[in-house]
């Protein structure tokens, strides 16, 4: 970006390349891109996520519902360590439980609850889908608003670096291309270096 506060005293400048000036241009246009062209891209891409993750929240809402499941007797099996309410890591374990579908049902399954140690007879909530089946827990509207918001901010973040990728690359045909021009004006004032009379 040190090319950008020389371009316009690099303007005039009689020492100053034509790659010189378009490095400065190149970069002014990066930098212009990453302020204001990323934080859009992001704010759209988080937007638009919000909007998505909003809609399916109110819909898991309204197809998700909470019972009240009753432990018959441990199923048996191995106890596993999941994630539970809130990024509770408890032990937990397959239980025999019976509960009650929305449309008022009783049906018996094994579930895995917390704690490990729950006896026959403990109950403990479940959501269930409307024909009674167990489902994971609705997404909430501020989880949602969460995954959106880390959207938005990777794809900022993924535009800002995208951008910096190609001035990157545009920079390195710049210096390949000076290089290759010195190359060749050395190639044709080299074999008079140094010799008198040479015009030099």
């Amino acid at each position: 970006m040190r090319a950008v506060v020389g371009l316009w005293r690099w303007r005039h400048n009689p020492l100053c390349r034509a790659t010189d000036l378009t490095e400065a241009w190149v970069a002014l246009a990066a930098l212009l891109l990453i302020c204001l062209a990323a934080p859009a891209t992001g704010w759209v891409a988080g937007a638009l996520t919000n909007a998505s993750l909003q809609q399916s929240a109110r819909l898991q809402q309204e197809q998700r519902h909470p019972v009240t499941a009753r432990v018959l007797d441990p199923a048996g099996g191995t106890r596993a360590r999941d994630a539970g309410p809130a990024g509770d890591h408890r032990p937990r374990r397959p239980v025999a439980a019976q509960w009650t579908a929305p449309d008022g049902t009783r049906r018996t399954g094994t579930l895995t609850t917390s704690p490990a140690g729950a006896a026959p007879g403990d109950t403990f909530r479940i959501w269930t889908d409307d024909r009674g089946r167990p489902v994971d827990r609705p997404l909430t509207a501020a989880t949602a608003r969460d995954h959106a918001v880390l959207a938005g901010i990777g794809t900022m973040l993924l535009t800002a670096g995208l951008v910096e990728a190609v001035r990157r690359t545009v920079v390195r045909g710049l210096v390949r291309r000076r290089y290759e021009r010195l190359d060749r004006a050395w190639a044709r004032s080299g074999p008079d270096w140094g010799r008198t009379g040479a015009g030099g």
